[in-house]
């Protein structure tokens, strides 16, 4: 029988295993609502007593619920499962990793509410994978002329009001591309800024249409310049890539404050520490990086 300090540390290895990754396979055959998207990115993996939920990056919550029979397992790729196929009820795979609930009573997935995404919040903007020239410059003058002044761009990026399609691992990477702090607020941006994010979005999602591992800059190991790289080097500028929690809903951005300094607050944004998941595999993780070795030394 589960209880809450099993559920937790469930949580945390499957945050190691799973979180920044993206899913190549999912079943769950009792499933009550939405199935994820493969390819889309886990976020976030947290529990709350016997519940379990397992956060998307298009804002999908998979949430289990234990009772008195359930528990998640953790298995490397090809590994053989510790249960029968028949007591299975969820399986997420995804690059190395494969997580198998059994037994849960509860599995069933949800839409995370936010108001910049909900259409009763207003018209929606342009679909930037298929939006034409003249639409794709409104979606720059949307960001311009932002009502809240104060909103920070990285925040901004994700309301499906000034444009749809951008998700939390874009938003990181454009605005790497761009050297733009995610923490500048909409009112230090000049239109020419605008029209750059906006370029640099429709570029990477147009790029990435077709199946396959999300790619943002194709000279990079991995595809991706910043999210999930959180510890490691930055490669345009080898200083250290961050994370942090930010917004209503605390969702991850990841950027580098060595290089995308273009607009950044004046204040201290930058947290005193790297935002690790507590699991001991990623102190080890962090403590194994070559030029952290060298420091050691």
């Amino acid at each position: 029988m589960p209880e809450g300090d099993t559920i937790h540390r469930t949580a945390a290895a499957l945050r190691t295993a799973l979180v920044g990754r993206p899913v190549t396979r999912f079943i769950a055959p009792r499933l009550y609502g939405p199935t994820p998207t493969a390819g889309r990115v886990i976020e976030h993996v947290e529990s709350h007593g016997k519940h379990l939920e397992i956060l998307w990056d298009d804002g999908l919550v998979l949430h289990t619920h234990m009772r008195m029979s359930g528990s998640w397992h953790l298995y490397r790729v090809g590994e053989r499962w510790r249960k029968s196929d028949n007591q299975m009820r969820v399986v997420i795979e995804v690059p190395e990793w494969v997580a198998v609930c059994f037994n849960a009573p509860v599995v069933e997935t949800y839409r995370e509410f936010d108001i910049h995404r909900h259409p009763g919040f207003g018209k929606l903007g342009p679909d930037l994978c298929t939006a034409p020239v003249r639409d794709l410059e409104l979606c720059a003058r949307r960001i311009y002329e932002y009502p809240d002044r104060d909103a920070v761009i990285a925040d901004v990026l994700l309301d499906q009001h000034v444009a749809c399609g951008v998700g939390n691992v874009y938003r990181s990477e454009i605005l790497w591309s761009c050297a733009i702090s995610p923490f500048a607020p909409v009112s230090s941006l000049e239109p020419s800024d605008c029209v750059q994010i906006i370029n640099a979005a429709t570029r990477m999602l147009r790029a990435n249409l077709s199946h396959g591992p999300r790619i943002t800059n194709r000279d990079i190991p991995g595809g991706l310049a910043v999210y999930s790289r959180n510890g490691q080097r930055c490669v345009r500028c080898t200083d250290t890539v961050h994370v942090k929690r930010l917004g209503e809903h605390a969702r991850l951005v990841y950027w580098c404050p060595g290089c995308q300094t273009r607009l950044a607050p004046q204040r201290d944004i930058t947290p005193p520490s790297l935002e690790m998941d507590p699991h001991p595999a990623a102190a080890k993780y962090l403590s194994e990086l070559p030029w952290r070795r060298d420091i050691a030394g």
